[in-house]
């Protein structure tokens, strides 16, 4: 428990800016990146699966190097909305830029049980943005409840 409250404090300390220089938070993104997200939402709405398939077509060698590892995600996530619940939207949490090239974004989507956080990096080596990581989990809750503890020490 200890190791994992000093990973979740050294995760807290990299989103919050204190481990990238000149992080800042997201306010407005490009308009290209912004329609890669809205369009896997779109698409995760009724297909989870081909929305990852959609995100990671962003980027060929990731997608060409990593086939196994995507369709195990997509059948762990095709298994988790099936009990979950239906899809109700989906707000972003954060985004932070480490540059204008690489970009971080957190997004709770909204289930009729839980919901789920969905983590996107974005990498854009020279025109377009491609996905560099990718996942979701269902702790999103766990941790905002050890952050209002951690706020409490002083």
């Amino acid at each position: 428990m200890k190791r994992l409250r000093t990973l979740f404090i050294a995760l807290t300390l990299i989103m919050t800016g204190s481990g990238i220089a000149n992080a800042q938070v997201v306010k407005a993104t490009d308009p290209a990146l912004q329609k890669i997200i809205d369009t896997f939402f779109k698409k995760y709405e009724s297909s989870p699966g081909d929305a990852v398939d959609y995100i990671f077509g962003t980027n060929k060698s990731l997608r060409a190097s990593n086939l196994q590892q995507i369709n195990t995600l997509k059948e762990k996530l095709t298994a988790t909305t099936s009990v979950i619940g239906a899809f109700n939207g989906a707000e972003r949490i954060m985004s932070k830029k480490a540059t204008s090239s690489f970009i971080f974004f957190s997004y709770l989507a909204k289930h009729e049980n839980e919901p789920l956080r969905f983590t996107f990096i974005f990498y854009k080596p020279k025109d377009e943005w491609e996905l560099y990581r990718f996942k979701f989990d269902d702790s999103v809750d766990a941790e905002l409840e050890e952050a209002g503890k951690l706020n409490l020490i002083k």
